[in-house]
């Protein structure tokens, strides 16, 4: 094989113009890229510089005479196909690469934001591993939670924690840091106004959960917002069975803390046989004790209703 050589000249490449750099080309370079998947097609920029043109794809790279000789070149093109193609299998849009960060790439979510992603993490999404959460939408749905509770999401957490979020109390615009999800429950007190859960108006719970053995167990106990308990911290798996069987309102949390207390001491001490062991509903149901089968519903609801109206007559 014969040395070529170039002219003066100029080649796009990624839509950057690049100067044809003149001089020989060795019969080395030329089978070197042959033997790697590419058509030697100039020098460019410099010395140390090739134009290659990828066999499978025909997208011109520009490539180190380096690499070249001791290592793979990667066509660009052919791995921006492959992004999009996860992208695609991950139900993202794969926008274009991260001129920083070769790792990272910009994708349009299902929401239509855009987002900067590591290329790692939309692959795992395409397997079915992960998900991709859209921060902005996540931001707007934690604002609206700490609205509904009367505060103003601040930003993040002053300590790093990602469990927690910087809030604002609207009534003293004092500011401190709360775990989100008892953001979502109302399980926090004010550090600057003294507004607490124990002062707030709550309820008694009687919960039902189905096990995926098929087996009806129940839960008592007291929250602000049962439904948010729920939903946010009660349930292992988003799609299990459980519904709020009954609830009773008492005028603070501290009273229903003092009422489910004494409840659970009477019916341990009447029905320990109706104690589930925690093992049957690890990860199912999020608590570690106090879960009873479900034969106990109709006692529980009984003594429920007892506790109401002891609490309507105190009441009047």
């Amino acid at each position: 094989m014969t040395a070529i050589s170039n002219t003066p000249n100029t080649m796009t490449i990624n839509e950057i113009a690049m100067p044809i750099f003149t001089g020989v080309i060795k019969p080395d370079w030329i089978r070197a890229a042959e033997a790697k998947g590419y058509d030697f097609v100039a020098r460019v920029l410099d010395r140390l510089h090739f134009a290659l043109r990828c066999q499978q794809c025909k997208a011109v790279n520009k490539v180190k005479r380096y690499t070249l000789m001791k290592a793979q070149p990667l066509c660009q093109a052919c791995i921006a196909h492959e992004w999009d193609l996860k992208a695609k299998a991950a139900g993202v849009e794969f926008l274009h690469r991260d001129k920083n960060d070769r790792h990272y790439g910009n994708y349009r979510l299902s929401c239509g934001h855009a987002t900067r992603r590591q290329v790692g993490l939309v692959k795992r999404a395409a397997a079915g591993e992960t998900g991709i959460r859209c921060q902005i939408c996540l931001g707007e749905k934690m604002a609206a939670e700490a609205e509904a509770q009367g505060w103003a999401l601040v930003g993040p957490d002053p300590k790093g924690d990602p469990n927690y979020r910087c809030y604002r109390h609207v009534a003293c615009d004092h500011e401190q840091r709360i775990a989100r999800v008892n953001m979502q429950t109302g399980r926090f007190g004010c550090g600057g106004c003294g507004e607490d859960w124990p002062a707030a108006p709550s309820f008694i719970y009687l919960m039902r959960f189905t096990l995926v053995t098929g087996r009806n167990v129940i839960k008592l106990g007291f929250s602000k917002k049962p439904e948010n308990r729920l939903a946010y911290q009660l349930k292992g798996e988003p799609d299990m069975p459980c519904d709020v069987l009954h609830k009773i309102a008492v005028p603070t949390g501290q009273e229903a803390n003092r009422i489910e207390k004494q409840l659970h001491t009477k019916l341990k001490a009447a029905h320990r046989d109706c104690l589930v062991d925690p093992k049957r509903y690890h990860d199912q149901i999020l608590v570690k004790s106090e879960i009873y089968d479900a034969c106990l519903t109709e006692t529980i609801l009984q003594h429920l209703s007892d506790i109401e109206a002891e609490i309507g007559l105190a009441v009047a």
